[in-house]
């Protein structure tokens, strides 16, 4: 019989795209008040340039970035963590109602890295996803091996770019350090 254990912390992430700058800077408030400090920010990147998915409700030019946070969390606050961010998402919204030029301004998905996996939380349901609690799913969106990311039959496309993938490594490196520092 195997041993329960408790997981290691893991790096929060949280995904953050918006079709203008104050929306991103709403959120990282938010963020930053719930999580304390971004420990690294990505790069800003063009997510249209992957898919016109979110363009309707959105807009056609959306811009991407990464946030990833000095203290680490539990694997088991993922749910808690997709929950409080979709209510920031509709906070937003409705603060704007009679202002704002598209539906949604702001879509926050967090998730984490481990040393072997990078997990998005979200609130649909896919064969691949497994449920967590409060109508929230986990999906393993890559995963690391042989010194890379690896992805899967489901990953996104724009999780498959350099670019997210190097921020991803930095992540990864950080938590690696981390635990090292930690058994000393």
């Amino acid at each position: 019989m195997g041993e329960i254990r408790t997981p290691e912390p893991v790096q929060l992430i949280i995904a953050a795209f918006a079709a203008e700058e104050e929306a991103f800077a709403w959120g990282k408030e938010r963020a930053i008040e719930t999580f304390g400090p971004i420990w690294r920010e990505s790069p800003t990147f063009f997510f249209n340039e992957f898919t016109d998915y979110y363009a309707e409700e959105m807009g056609a030019v959306l811009l991407k970035r990464f946030w990833a946070f000095e203290r680490l969390i539990g694997m088991d606050e993922l749910a808690a963590i997709k929950v409080m961010t979709n209510g920031w998402e509709d906070e937003l919204a409705r603060s704007q109602e009679k202002t704002r030029r598209v539906c949604r301004p702001l879509n926050l998905d967090p998730g984490y890295i481990d040393l072997g996996k990078l997990i998005l939380a979200s609130t649909k349901d896919h064969l691949h996803r497994i449920y967590l609690r409060d109508g929230i799913f986990a999906e393993t969106t890559l995963y690391y091996s042989q010194k890379a990311w690896q992805k899967l039959p489901w990953t996104y496309p724009d999780y498959q770019s350099e670019g997210y993938q190097a921020f991803f490594t930095e992540c990864r490196n950080r938590l690696r350090q981390l635990r090292r520092q930690a058994v000393r």
